[in-house]
Order: C-alpha cells, then sequence, then structure tokens
C-alpha cells in the first residue's frame, strides 16, 4: 500500500469518526428536546386521586 492510500484512508476514518460524533450529538439534543416537551405538556403530576396521606410529603422529624 502506497502512502497516499494510507492517509486517505486514515482521514476517512476520521472523518467517519467526526460525523458519527456529530450525529450522536444531534441525537442527544433532539431527545433533550421531546422530553423538555413533553414535560411542559404534561406538567406536574396531579395527585387529586390519590388516597390521603399519599404523594404528600413525610415528616421525618420524629
Amino acid at each position: 500500500m502506497d502512502m497516499m492510500s494510507m492517509v486517505t484512508s486514515i482521514l476517512s476514518m476520521q472523518q467517519g469518526s467526526l460525523q458519527g460524533e456529530i450525529a450522536t450529538r444531534v441525537t442527544k439534543q433532539n431527545l433533550d428536546a421531546e422530553k423538555f416537551a413533553v414535560q411542559t405538556l404534561l406538567g406536574t403530576p396531579s395527585t387529586a386521586n390519590l388516597s390521603p396521606g399519599i404523594g404528600d410529603n413525610l415528616n421525618t422529624v420524629a
């Protein structure tokens, strides 16, 4: 294998790695945005249909 082929091969591998890293970051950003949107739409969970005492803060000082 001549020198130019080796250099081209190495550069191709680096480019592929960079593209994979960028794709991973974009996917993570999209997932974070979707998560935020769902949390915004759902809001805080309602405790209206729960039995008394369920979902309340516990008094840990006794």
